[in-house]
Order: structure tokens, then C-alpha cells, then sequence
């Protein structure tokens, strides 16, 4: 057997003065970015980090970035030294009806809005550096992956875990953040990255929302102006459906029903799932005592919104 030699990595500080002012400041110089589009380049950047010390904070996104994904780099900044996002629409993750092909893109604003945010590095590799020819390895997680999403989207959160792990080991940060938009999905990464000893701490950040409650999502842009009307009904019935669990006064089947109706009422077209789930498990909540949340997705014409809400604990 061939022992794997690991590198020493500094520990993880109480932030710095440095790190306080980075994380209360934003940038104007857009040339302080560095972009890296190979593995090889974004291991050379990160080792120039390591050799001064600094701890690094990892932001993995599609790009079409908006405040949600600013508030992972703000999150960041105030965890770590330096921060580096990654912009890389993964086609793994996409089945083969769904919005690869659509998916927004807009490199240059990316580019820009994550230099004035702060970050230190953007890794942008193409399809055919993170999956070469030959490429055979897939990373999945049982069970957490199998329902809600997994159950509407099979074979997605493959895709997820596998693009994650890669570019957890590619640029082996201290801290990697993720919105809890996506709450499957950060439950999964939390997983993985604890099943196979990645010695990183996974953080979730809080979901950005528009003033009427609309989650922040890339994908909000397929909205029609009469969509976009509808689709805070969706953010509506999820509080209503978590303050009457936290009530206690009626049944869950009985405000998941009404859930699904105030959410075809208002303006969706289809509903795929609202589901009370134990926030560690994603188990159907038994015990209410711990925190517990309410999914959901549902169609707005072509474009499937998710989102979720936590059930406010009793004091």
C-alpha cells in the first residue's frame, strides 16, 4: 500500500485585523483578481497562500451570479484569509431535458461582481479539464440523495457530489461555503466531505431573498413579468406551513395540503413536492424538538422553483 503524505495546513485563526477590514471593504480594482483556468494554475495560486500562511475560504458556483452568491463571498471573506469561487455549470448535474444548454451565462459581469465582492481568485475550467478523456469516477451519497430532488432528478445529485469533490481536492480550502437555498444539497456536501475524511468545514449561509420573499436564483430570469408576480406564492405558503407546524394545532398532511393548494392558487402550474423534513437527516420530522424544515418545488410554466424555509423553534 502507498502511504499518502499529507501537507501541513495552517490552522484556522480567530480573524485578523487584515481580515476584519477585507471583509468590511469592497473592491474597485478588478486586476487584483486573479483567474485560474486549469488545476495546475489554481494549486500554484493557492500554494503562494499557503506559504504566507493564510487560510483559504472555497465558494463553488454556476455563475450568473447575484446577491445570494455575493453573500457566500462576504460569508467567506470573514472566514478565512483569501477566498476563491469557482464559476463552472457543471453538466453532470443537468438530465437530459433539463436547462444546460440555457443555463444563464455572463462571464464578464461574474468576473466583475466577484472582484468588486472581494475574492482573491476565480477558477473557471472548462468540461474538458474537470472531465478528461477517460474520465470514469462518480461520487454519490446514499440515501440523502435519493429523495425529494433525487426522487424528481435522478442522477443529479451525482453529478453534485462529484463536481464538489473535485474541486474540494483541487483547491483543498480550509472552509467551503454553500446557500441553504439549496439545503439538500448542502446536507449531501456535508456528508460527503465527512464520509471521506476531506479535511474541510462545510458552512451554510443563509438564502438571500427579494422584499416580497422570493429566493435568489440564476434561474429566476426565465420568469415572465406575469411569473415573476406569482412566484413569491411559493415563499408565502412555506412560512404559513412552517408556522402552523411550529403551532402544533394542526396535522402535517393537513398543512401540506393546504400548502400545495395556496401554492397552485397562486399562479404555479405544478407542484412536485412539500415535504417537513429533520434538518440533520432530511427524515421526515418526527421530533419536532429539533430544528426541522419545510422544502418544496414547484413549476412556474418551463422553470422549476425550489426553496425552503426552517420551522421557528418554540422558546
Amino acid at each position: 500500500m502507498v502511504k499518502r503524505t499529507q501537507r501541513a495546513r495552517p490552522r484556522a485563526r480567530k480573524p485578523s485585523h487584515r481580515r476584519a477590514a477585507r471583509a468590511q471593504s469592497t473592491r474597485t480594482d478588478s486586476t487584483r483578481l486573479k483567474v485560474a483556468r486549469t488545476v495546475a494554475a489554481l494549486r500554484a495560486v493557492i500554494a503562494t497562500f499557503r506559504a504566507r500562511g493564510e487560510t483559504v475560504a472555497l465558494v463553488p458556483t454556476m455563475g450568473a451570479l447575484h446577491a445570494g452568491h455575493l453573500a457566500l463571498i462576504a460569508a467567506a471573506r470573514k472566514r478565512a484569509d483569501r477566498v476563491v469561487a469557482t464559476i463552472f455549470v457543471n453538466p453532470k448535474q443537468f438530465g437530459p431535458r433539463e436547462d444546460f444548454a440555457r443555463y444563464p451565462r455572463n462571464p464578464a459581469a461574474d468576473r466583475k461582481a466577484l472582484a468588486v465582492a472581494g475574492a482573491d481568485v476565480l477558477f473557471t475550467p472548462t468540461v474538458e479539464a474537470m472531465y478528461p478523456p477517460g474520465f470514469a469516477a462518480t461520487v454519490t451519497v446514499a440515501g440523502l440523495a435519493d429523495d425529494l430532488e433525487g426522487r424528481v432528478r435522478p442522477g443529479h445529485f451525482a453529478g453534485v457530489a462529484t463536481v464538489v469533490a473535485k474541486l474540494l481536492i483541487q483547491a483543498a480550502p480550509d472552509v467551503a461555503l454553500f446557500g441553504e437555498k439549496d439545503f439538500q444539497q448542502l446536507a449531501i456536501i456535508r456528508r460527503l466531505a465527512r464520509d471521506l475524511d476531506l479535511p474541510v468545514r462545510i458552512e451554510g449561509v443563509a438564502t438571500v431573498r427579494e422584499s416580497d420573499g422570493l429566493a435568489l436564483s440564476s434561474r429566476n430570469a426565465y420568469l415572465t413579468p406575469e411569473q415573476r408576480r406569482a412566484a413569491p406564492a411559493l415563499y408565502r405558503a412555506l412560512a404559513r406551513a412552517a408556522a402552523d407546524v411550529a403551532d402544533g394545532k394542526l396535522d402535517w398532511p393537513t398543512i401540506a395540503e393546504a400548502a400545495i393548494r395556496a401554492i397552485r392558487t397562486g399562479g404555479f402550474d405544478r407542484v412536485d413536492y412539500v415535504e417537513l423534513r429533520d434538518a440533520a437527516t432530511l427524515e421526515p420530522a418526527s421530533d419536532l424538538a429539533k430544528p426541522a424544515r419545510v422544502l418544496a418545488a414547484a413549476w412556474l410554466g418551463t422553470t422549476r422553483l425550489i426553496d425552503n424555509i426552517p420551522v421557528p423553534r418554540k422558546r
